[in-house]
């Protein structure tokens, strides 16, 4: 399903006439929703790059969703995954930036950057491994999500329409159930095929700050 036919089915089924930008709301709403529920093995990428030397924070990809692993790649090129911590941890971990070394843990600083412990005493190479949001179907006019699961994407944006209509509670509660049914495939296939890929499929090789 492209972007017209969804804007289409959406008017069709409310039997309403949407404006542009109400419906780019809808759409961007449950594709928010979606993203931020489920874990999809074709939204996956690695990026390798090289650590600050004592600088304690990375900056994340602008795209980034979720991490799925931080590693540090030594001179040997052995693999050290870093543990996930929350800042808490790490303040209390490593309380003094100047303490240097091989990194051990990380915790999401900002929306932008994850802060690393202890902090490191070279530049190291890193692999970071992550799920990133695609480009809208709103721009992009097709999308994977379009594409392979728009049952998903359509009652996702139809919940966000009849709500903005102030729909009946009950037709409301209908495409809620539909919507989650779809989700509720849609995260045991995205398990499953999680199960099934290579750790480390489609790498793509970029820079990291």
């Amino acid at each position: 399903m492209n972007y017209t036919e969804l804007k289409a089915n959406i008017q069709d089924i409310c039997e309403t006439t949407f404006t542009d930008d109400q419906l780019k709301l809808f759409t961007e709403q449950a594709e928010q929703k979606i993203y931020n529920t489920v874990q999809f093995p074709a939204l996956r990428k690695n990026q390798t790059g090289n650590m600050s030397l004592n600088n304690k924070y990375l900056t994340m990809p602008s795209n980034i969703l979720y991490v799925y692993s931080l590693a540090v790649i030594d001179g040997a090129g052995t693999y050290h995954y870093l543990l996930n911590k929350d800042v808490s941890f790490m303040r209390e971990a490593y309380p003094n930036p100047a303490t240097t070394g091989v990194p051990k843990h990380y915790a999401y600083f900002t929306d932008e950057s994850l802060i690393i412990g202890p902090t490191p005493n070279a530049a190291f190479e890193v692999e970071f491994h992550y799920g990133y949001y695609p480009e809208s179907i709103v721009t992009a006019s097709t999308s994977w999500l379009g594409d392979d699961f728009d049952s998903a994407l359509l009652n996702g944006a139809l919940v966000e329409a009849i709500r903005f209509m102030k729909g009946e509670a009950d037709m409301v509660a209908l495409y809620q159930k539909m919507y989650m049914e779809a989700i509720t495939l849609l995260g045991a296939l995205g398990d499953n095929k999680l199960r099934e890929d290579a750790y480390r499929s489609g790498q793509d090789k970029m820079s990291i700050a």
